[in-house]
């Protein structure tokens, strides 16, 4: 066994387990296909007989129940009233459900999601970056001083960008993004929320914020996320949360 075992380089102890496996028998006659350790069945699995009449039981919930209970609960005090004798868990009932088919409800399709920037089709392929702004909000540090910070991320690149400010304005915002895309370099698009502070006011008809025109100046194409669609803006609201909790 120790020649064999070094031979093939594997533990001594792994050549004992096969050639207890053969039990004495020939090569060509021993079961080779892999198996789990422990008995076929487990000894704690609910006998047929058990789990037939738990689905049975079930089937005349389903058809005569006057409150419409069917489920592993109901059917299990219905067992408990017919008085049987060891009668499974709830949760043994649900599994027995599972196991045999019985459940009626569908599972939730979990799909992968869509690629970064999938409203844009250059920043989807990755031909083209695209950075993210948003405004932290609300924020009070000790002494009752108000906070609020702009922060930014690009969306291929993971660069993030932070500036706090008591108060951020069209104005700021505008420097800042300046001596971050002269650091960085410029991306294809630039997205921001439906804030004024990056649109501009809406009481004039025809007019566009600061912001708006800087990013047309510099040929760096403005995205708004549309009302109420959180999903555009996922990755920078995410880089916000952990922004509050870590900063």
């Amino acid at each position: 066994m120790r020649q064999a075992a070094r031979r093939f380089r594997v533990p001594l102890a792994t050549v004992q387990y096969w050639v207890t496996r053969t039990a004495g028998q020939a090569l060509d006659e021993v079961d080779w296909t892999n198996r789990p350790r422990g008995p076929r069945r487990p000894a704690n699995r609910t006998d047929a007989a058990t789990e037939d009449l738990v689905l049975t039981v079930r089937q005349e919930l389903r058809q005569t129940s006057a409150l419409g209970e069917f489920g592993a609960a109901a059917t299990r005090r219905e067992l408990q009233a017919r008085g049987v004798s060891a009668i499974p868990s709830a949760r043994t009932v649900g599994r027995i459900f599972l196991r045999r088919g019985a459940l009626d409800g569908r599972r939730r399709v979990r799909r992968p999601p869509p690629p970064r920037g999938w409203y844009l089709p250059q920043v989807a392929a990755g031909q083209a970056e695209l950075d993210a702004f948003d405004v932290i909000e609300g924020l009070v540090i000790q002494g009752g001083l108000g906070v609020e910070v702009l922060t930014g991320l690009s969306l291929h690149g993971g660069l993030p960008a932070a500036w706090p400010e008591p108060q951020i304005t069209a104005k700021k915002a505008v420097k800042r993004l300046i001596r971050h895309w002269r650091e960085a370099g410029l991306p294809t698009y630039a997205q921001f929320d439906n804030d004024t502070l990056f649109q501009g006011a809406h009481q004039y008809p025809d007019t566009v914020g600061r912001i708006s025109r800087l990013c047309l100046a510099l040929g760096v194409v403005p995205v708004f996320t549309p009302p109420r669609e959180t999903g555009f803006q996922g990755a920078i609201e995410a880089y916000n949360g952990r922004w509050q909790a870590k900063v």
